[in-house]
């Protein structure tokens, strides 16, 4: 799944996404922290990973592979 940032804040390194269909997601510190990612710039867009509990797991490039 993919969408855009719609906002980060990089002194906890969480923010929000914005799917394709308009809804908002928000991603925690650790999906950040699991993309190696430095930074994310608004309107950038991002590949999405859900964890086990349906939460974003990573958030990435789209260009970047997953290990999963």
């Amino acid at each position: 799944m993919q969408g855009t940032v719609a906002t980060y804040d990089p002194q906890t390194r969480s923010g929000t996404l914005l799917l394709d269909d308009g809804t908002e997601l928000p991603f925690p510190a650790a999906a950040f922290d699991a993309s190696g990612l430095r930074l994310l710039r608004l309107g950038q867009r991002v590949q999405i990973d859900k964890d086990k509990s349906g939460g974003v797991g990573r958030v990435s490039l789209p260009t970047m592979p997953t290990n999963s």
